[in-house]
Formats: C-alpha cells, structure tokens, sequence
C-alpha cells in the first residue's frame, strides 16, 4: 500500500497533458500508460547497457595513470568483449545445466534492475513500482549468487576458492546493506528510490542531515566491496588472490563476455544508485522528453566521473588487506549505518 501510494501521484503530475496510446490496471486502480514512458524505461536498460564497459574502461585507465602507467583505452573493454563473443566456446566436461544458466541469469538480473531505480527520469516509469530498493538489492544478489553456483559447479579448485570467497564477503557485507536499506526507508519513509531523490532534491535540511551523510558513507565502503576495488579485492591475476576472477575461470567464450559484461553492469547500476539516489540526485530529466534523457545519460556519467575520482584516489593510497582483514571496513561500514538510523531517530 505505501508502495502504490507513494508512487501513483507522482506518475499522474508528471503525465499530466500527455495523449495515451493504452491503458492498464493497478492495484489501486486505473492509471495511464505512455508509449514514451516505455520508450523511456527501454532507455534507461540500454543506458546501463551500453555506458558500463565505458566506466569500466576509464577505472582503469585512471587507475594506471595514478600509478604511472600509460594505461588501456577507455573502449578496451568494448574490444574485450567483441573478441569474446568470437572465440570458441570451451566447456569443462564436469559441467552441468547450471554451468550453461548462470551467465544467462547473471545477465538478465542485470537488465532487470534499471527498470527499479532512477537513470535518467525523476519519476516512476511504468514498471518502476514493481519493486523497491530491496528488491533491486535482492535481484543483485541472485546474479551474484547464481555465479557463485556456476563456479562451484565447474568443479575446479580455484572455482570453489573463488566462491568461498565471495560468499564469506557475502555474508560480511548483507548486514550492512540491509541496515543501510533500513536507514534509506526511515530517512524517506519510503523504499522507493524515485521518493528518495524527490526528498534530497527538495529539502536540503535532509541532505545535510547526519542520518544521510552516515548512509553515504556506508554505502561507500559497501562500493568498493562490490564493485572488486582495494583494500578487498586485488587486480591481480595471481590465483592465491582471487575472488571474482576465481569463479569464472573456467568460463570462455561468449558465456565469458555475458559474465564479464554483467559485472561492469552491476558496478555501473551500484554507481547509479550511490549517484542518483544518495549522493548527486540532480541532472534527471523532469519531462522525458528525448533532449532531456540524453542530457540525463550525460549529466550521470560526469558525476560517475567524480565518484570513480575518489573511488580510484583511495583505492591508490591503501594496499590489499590480509584475508583475516576483510571484516575490518565492512564493520566500519556497519557502525556506519547504525549511526545513521540512531541519528535518524533523534532527528
């Protein structure tokens, strides 16, 4: 009921004046239904499809230039997953239909998520009140987790090292995702994402408030956790150091570029959520006209930009931890979102 509530007024002002082509039924009754609004949630999936081997190519890039390096090119990864998509095919002979599945699941987990959450619009989409931020976050963790299944069932050692791994990381890092959730759902009194960026962009007083500044930072530190940044993962291929690596090592081909592609699409969906609805809710298109979505692509990726910027100065000035270390930021983390829902409530 909140979900419908919170939502509907929203949709109806912002398609106020408009010529409908069909309507649908709600649960709370009739409402209208746009063929821009279609159009524009099919662009916001492409937007997250076609700009995350970008970002990934400029961490990168960034990332040896800080050091010194001269760096791969910001398309390399579109060269990277071109040349994958031509390569044979090799599977190990210990595989079964979940070896086959998972880059698929992994994949549509990914396109699945942008339809929830704020990329280029400030209001609901059609299909935007299916879920909340909780079930974004959930359909998250079902592509990770159907990746940690294909690297446990390609029945390699690093597969299982890599798996363990991540599930370990997994359940260190869940208890501050739900509380920083938590904390979002009681700053906004909603777990929708399009009614936390409205309360960011209007009242100030919250923005600065430090309930919001506790979650930004919490969430931070989550960032980095899963997005395969220091001081947890390495960008090493030496196979003691592995993580996310280690669970697609056996995996080639075209199974291989979905899997690479879907992880530069989860980084580019987190970066969105950490932009859009927590800390730059600014530059979304308020009429959803075609100017309006493309200056909203363009305003997003230069504030990604100045996210990847601290991501990559702190990443630079601090070495991997010790795997008896993990717990240490993702604990900072935690006493982070406890703060934020204790300052929430003395507010």
């Amino acid at each position: 009921m909140l979900r419908t509530a919170t939502v509907e007024p929203v949709a109806r002002h912002r398609l106020r004046g408009r010529s409908p082509r069909w309507r649908c039924r709600s649960r709370s009754g009739s409402a209208v239904v746009s063929a821009r609004d279609i159009l524009l949630q099919v662009a916001q999936v492409v937007t997250v499809l076609a700009l995350s081997p970008l970002l990934q190519g400029v961490i990168l890039q960034w990332e040896e230039r800080l050091q010194r390096g001269q760096g791969p090119g910001i398309f390399q990864p579109y060269r990277d997953l071109r040349k994958l998509f031509r390569k044979q095919l090799v599977v190990p002979h210990t595989a079964s239909w979940i070896y086959w599945c998972a880059p698929v699941v992994a994949f549509t987990c990914m396109l699945t998520v942008p339809i929830l959450i704020p990329v280029l619009t400030d209001f609901p989409l059609p299909l935007s009140d299916m879920g909340d931020i909780l079930g974004g976050g959930l359909i998250l963790t079902l592509g990770s987790f159907a990746i940690v299944l294909a690297g446990l069932d390609s029945g390699s050692a690093y597969g299982g090292i890599g798996a363990s791994r991540a599930v370990m990381l997994g359940i260190l890092a869940e208890p501050t995702l739900i509380l920083v959730l938590v904390g979002i759902t009681l700053l906004a009194k909603s777990m929708l994402p399009f009614v936390v960026n409205h309360l960011l962009v209007r009242q100030p007083s919250v923005y600065w408030s430090p309930a919001h500044l506790f979650l930004v930072f919490a969430f931070f530190v989550l960032l980095l956790v899963e997005t395969d940044r220091l001081p947890i993962h390495s960008s090493t291929h030496i196979e003691v150091y592995m993580i996310e690596e280690a669970r697609i090592l056996e995996y080639s081909g075209p199974l291989l570029a979905l899997l690479k592609w879907a992880s530069t699409m989860k980084q580019f969906i987190l970066y969105t959520i950490f932009c859009n609805v927590l800390t730059l809710p600014w530059g979304l298109s308020q009429r959803g006209t075609a100017l309006g979505a493309l200056g909203a692509a363009a305003g997003l990726f230069a504030r990604m930009l100045v996210v990847v910027l601290v991501v990559v100065l702190v990443e630079t000035a601090q070495s991997r931890l010790r795997f008896f270390r993990y717990q240490e930021p993702l604990a900072a983390s935690f006493m982070l979102a406890i703060l934020a829902i204790a300052a929430n409530q003395l507010r």
